[in-house]
C-alpha cells in the first residue's frame, strides 16, 4: 500500500525531500492544486488536515464541489461512483487506474474461467 493520508474522505499523497529534509504532499482527487508540508510526520498530518479543512471552506464559499468529477469513461463505461472508488483504490495502491482495471478484469476472467472448467 502506498503511503497516503486520509482525512474527511480526502486522500493526501506523501513524499519526502531529502535535500530539503521535509515531508510534502498534495490533496488528490480534486480539480485544484492543494499542497501541504511538514518537517515531521505529526506536522505533515496537521498540515494535511488544515489544508483539507481550508479547501472545503473555500469550496463552500465559492459554491464548488470539492471532489473531482469522474465522468465514468475510459474506453469502458461504468457508474461514476465505481469509477471514483477504482481511482481511489489505485492511488492508495500506488498504481494507475488502467493497471487497477486490468487487474480487476483479469481476476474476474480467472474466476469466470474456473467456473467454466
Amino acid at each position: 500500500m502506498k503511503n497516503v493520508l486520509i482525512y474527511n474522505d480526502f486522500i493526501g499523497s506523501v513524499d519526502f525531500s531529502a535535500d530539503d529534509e521535509v515531508f510534502f504532499g498534495r490533496v488528490e482527487g480534486i480539480d485544484d492544486l492543494v499542497s501541504f508540508e511538514g518537517s515531521s510526520v505529526s506536522e505533515l498530518k496537521a498540515a494535511f488536515e488544515s489544508s483539507v479543512d481550508d479547501y472545503i471552506e473555500f469550496c463552500k464559499k465559492n459554491n464548488k464541489r470539492p471532489e473531482k468529477s469522474y465522468k465514468g469513461s475510459f474506453n469502458v463505461r461504468m457508474p461514476q461512483e465505481i469509477h471514483m472508488q477504482a481511482k481511489r483504490l489505485a492511488l492508495m495502491n500506488g498504481i494507475s487506474l488502467n493497471q487497477f482495471v486490468q487487474r480487476a478484469v483479469e481476476e474476474s476472467i480467472n474466476r469466470e474461467m474456473a467456473l467454466i472448467k
